[in-house]
C-alpha cells in the first residue's frame, strides 16, 4: 500500500518532467528550423544596410549577416552626418528585400507557368521551385525595417526638425515602420511576402485576371 502511494507521486513527477523535456525539445527544434528558414531574409536585410552605408559614406564598424542569437543579424555603423543618410540606411532593407523577393517570386511564377503540374515535373524543377519560394517568403518577410531603424530616424527628426523642417517628411515613414513591426505579431510580414508573390504571379499571368 505504502509503495503504491509513493509510486504514484513519483510517477506523476516523472511524467511531468518527461513532458516538459519533450515540449522544450519540440519548441527548440521549431525555433531552430524557423531561424534557418529566415537565413536568406536576414542576410539580404543586413546586406542592404551595409550597402546603404557604403553608398552614403557612413563607416561600418561591425557586420553580422546571420547568427543564432538576438538579433539574428546586425550592422553597427557610425553616426550619419545628415538626416538623409540616416534615412537611406534605415529604409534600404525595405527596398532591397522587396526587390529581391519579388525577383524570386517572378522566377517561381515563371517556372510554374512553364511547368504546369509540379507533380509531373522533374526533381530539379521541384527543388528549384521550393528554393525560389523559400527565398521569396524569407526575404519578403524581412523587408520591413526594425524598430531600431525607426527609433534612429525618430531621434534625428526630433533633434533636427527646427533647423531643417524637411526632416518631418520622414515622420510618416517612421510611423509606417512602427505600425508594420507592431502588426508583425499578426503576421503582417508574412502577408506582405504573400502579396509580393500574388503580384508576381499576376505579372507573369498565372494569377486571377
Amino acid at each position: 500500500m505504502n509503495a503504491e502511494l509513493l509510486a504514484s507521486p513519483i510517477g506523476l513527477v516523472a511524467a511531468v518532467i518527461a513532458l516538459t523535456v519533450v515540449l522544450v525539445g519540440i519548441s527548440t527544434l521549431f525555433w531552430g528550423l524557423f531561424r534557418l528558414f529566415t537565413v536568406p531574409g536576414v542576410v539580404v536585410h543586413e546586406f542592404a544596410h551595409k550597402q546603404a552605408c557604403d553608398l552614403v559614406g557612413v563607416p561600418v564598424l561591425e557586420v553580422a549577416y546571420f547568427r543564432f542569437g538576438d538579433p539574428p543579424g546586425y550592422v553597427r555603423h557610425g553616426q550619419p552626418e545628415r538626416y538623409r543618410e540616416s534615412f537611406v540606411v534605415s529604409v534600404a532593407p525595405f527596398l532591397g528585400n522587396t526587390l529581391v523577393a519579388f525577383a524570386a517570386f517572378l522566377g517561381l511564377a515563371a517556372l510554374l507557368e512553364t511547368t504546369g503540374e509540379l507533380r509531373t515535373a522533374s526533381l530539379t524543377t521541384v527543388a528549384t521551385a521550393l528554393a525560389l519560394g523559400w527565398f521569396g517568403l524569407s526575404i519578403g518577410m524581412h523587408a520591413f525595417p526594425s524598430t531600431g531603424d525607426a527609433n534612429a530616424l525618430w531621434d534625428r527628426s526630433r533633434a533636427e526638425w527646427r533647423q531643417s523642417p524637411r526632416v518631418l517628411l520622414g515622420v510618416p515613414f517612421v510611423v509606417v515602420i512602427y505600425v508594420a513591426n507592431l502588426l508583425s505579431w499578426l503576421w503582417a510580414d508574412l502577408l506582405y511576402a504573400i502579396g509580393l508573390f500574388v503580384l508576381a504571379a499576376w505579372v507573369v499571368g498565372i494569377g486571377p485576371v
